[in-house]
């Protein structure tokens, strides 16, 4: 069976774009050749790569054309080619096709779609994107967190998750630290609990 992995950029207050479709390209974030070096290596490894279709169309607008862009450091270059390449799902109501290496599923039975998807595949599954990760974490399909924080506090801004009320406990699995002050966190998820009386 396979492991979904909501892997993310966050702020240290766990928000992922300060402004409504920044992207990833927020001035907050601490982006070094290192931390992309680990990127790249982490995301070979995986099995597939499951994405929303805004975070989806994100990426399908930059990292296939990254490879040819000389302008590019190698680092950046190489995760265009291996985001190509890797197997991806987008998960979507309303696009039918993509290119890149990815089938589209969606309709009203998405989730058990991608819960069959976990127990058919070997290793780690990316997740890309809020509202996909919310959704399978209400689902109880989520099972680790992978976060890149950054040494910012944006005090508004979207969440890590959307609109999610429910205590959570994590196992840590392994951190690391990188230039900038940024850290990297995998989590595993232990247990999602009933909500807090208000």
């Amino acid at each position: 069976m396979g492991r979904f992995v909501y892997s993310m950029n966050v702020s240290l207050d766990l928000r992922i774009e300060q402004v409504p479709g920044d992207n990833g390209a927020g001035e907050w974030l601490r982006l070094s050749e290192e931390l992309h070096r680990e990127a790249n290596a982490q995301t070979r490894e995986l099995a597939l790569m499951v994405h929303g279709r805004v975070f989806y169309e994100t990426m399908e607008e930059y990292w296939p054309q990254a490879p040819g862009d000389a302008s590019l450091p190698d680092y950046m270059r190489e995760y265009g080619e291996i985001w190509t390449a890797k197997p991806k799902v987008l998960v979507s109501r309303t696009r039918h096709d993509a290119g890149h290496n990815t089938r589209v599923i969606g309709g009203d039975d998405a989730i058990g779609q991608l819960a069959a998807l976990r127990a058919g595949t070997g290793g780690r599954i990316s997740v890309g994107g809020a509202t996909l990760a919310t959704q399978l974490l209400r689902a109880g399909l989520l099972d680790e967190l992978l976060l890149w924080t950054h040494p910012s506090f944006l005090g508004f801004g979207r969440p890590l998750f959307d609109d999610h009320e429910m205590p959570i406990d994590f196992d840590l699995l392994e951190q690391r630290s990188f230039a900038h002050g940024v850290t990297m966190h995998r989590y595993a998820i232990r247990d999602v609990k009933e909500p807090l009386p208000h």
